[in-house]
């Protein structure tokens, strides 16, 4: 199951995008920037900004959220969005003795799919446990060979061999992995500016996203919307605010769409 928590944000976050956008339409220094910006002044800035199309300002504020339970199949869908940062549990350094994995509802309703489907995995992990032994054994030999070659002689320290074998493992893993289906459950952490966010909403909340990462982005404009109601006012799909942009690929459910998003 999805789990998303917002980590960090960028503290008063409407009220810096108020300030920024003040700066440009004012005389005032630096100094005076954030003064008489209260709530209500700030949210009347940021709605003037939507007005206008005036989306710069909103880039000065960014939000940082903690995700796991979702497959590797929706994070190489995420990492499209490419004005963002990203960090992922790695498979090359981390040993996956028992990988979690995520079963798409279609597969999880039917008894029969599941059933081929929970014994796939179970056949990943038991092949992929068998590769990381062999590999480990074959690189430790190489290793050994290559060390005393290196070194011109016969023996090996008890610290040199814990060393060869941490190599040897290390190398195993890497290799192994490739194994492993775009189900595996991955954890990952992701910063996108405020601005990266409302283009990631109206692409990845539509019904045309695939489910997880449709569900992982209502999991997120959840969260900023708790910490910064008026600046995500309106976000989602782009029929929330305008016509549907999918053409001929629409949904057909605009209005029921955009009555789901606007209570958020």
């Amino acid at each position: 199951m999805i789990k998303v928590k917002l980590m960090e944000f960028t503290p008063n976050p409407e009220k810096v995008v108020a300030a920024a956008a003040k700066l440009c339409y004012s005389s005032v220094g630096i100094e005076e920037i954030t003064e008489g910006l209260d709530e209500e002044t700030t949210s009347k800035f940021i709605k003037m900004l939507n007005s206008y199309g005036h989306n710069s300002p909103v880039e000065h504020v960014s939000f940082t959220f903690g995700i796991e339970g979702v497959s590797r199949s929706l994070t190489h869908q995420l990492v499209r969005h490419r004005v963002a940062s990203y960090s992922q549990q790695s498979q090359r350094y981390v040993k996956l003795d028992a990988f979690e994995y995520i079963i798409p509802p279609s597969i999880e309703k039917d008894e029969k799919c599941k059933a081929i489907f929970v014994e796939a995995m179970k056949k990943d992990q038991e092949d992929y446990d068998k590769l990381v032994e062999v590999l480990k054994t074959s690189n430790l030999d190489g290793y050994i060979n290559e060390h005393k070659a290196r070194k011109k002689c016969e023996e090996i320290t008890e610290k040199e061999m814990k060393s060869l074998k941490s190599k040897a493992e290390k190398s195993a893993i890497e290799d192994a992995r490739y194994i492993f289906p775009n189900a595996c459950a991955t954890k990952i952490v992701v910063t996108m500016n405020a601005r990266e966010l409302m283009h990631f909403f109206s692409h990845r909340c539509c019904m045309r996203a695939q489910w997880e990462i449709r569900d992982l982005a209502d999991a997120m404009l959840k969260e900023v919307k708790k910490v910064a109601p008026n600046l995500f006012e309106g976000c989602g799909p782009s029929c929330v605010k305008e016509s549907c942009s999918e053409g001929a690929m629409t949904c057909g459910k605009a209005i029921e769409i955009r009555n789901k998003y606007l209570s958020i």
